[in-house]
């Protein structure tokens, strides 16, 4: 199953953290992600192709927006 993301609870909007004070500081999926498949542009992606389904990316989201599909 692939994890989907939400975009609605995603803090990461507009190559920002919108859920913190400065706006760059967010961590959670992106630095949980051990193989590198999540990357934060304007919007948080996930690599299908690298994504492991491990899960830890899941675990790390403070705001639920990632989920197994």
């Amino acid at each position: 199953m692939p994890i989907k993301i939400d975009y609605k609870k995603c803090c990461w909007k507009d190559g920002k953290c919108s859920s913190c004070c400065c706006g760059k500081a967010c961590t959670g999926c992106v630095e949980a992600c051990a193989i590198g498949a999540i990357t934060r542009g304007d919007v948080v992606k996930i690599d299908k192709d690298k994504c492991i389904e491990c899960g830890a990316c899941i675990i790390a989201c403070k705001h639920n927006a990632l989920s197994l599909s």
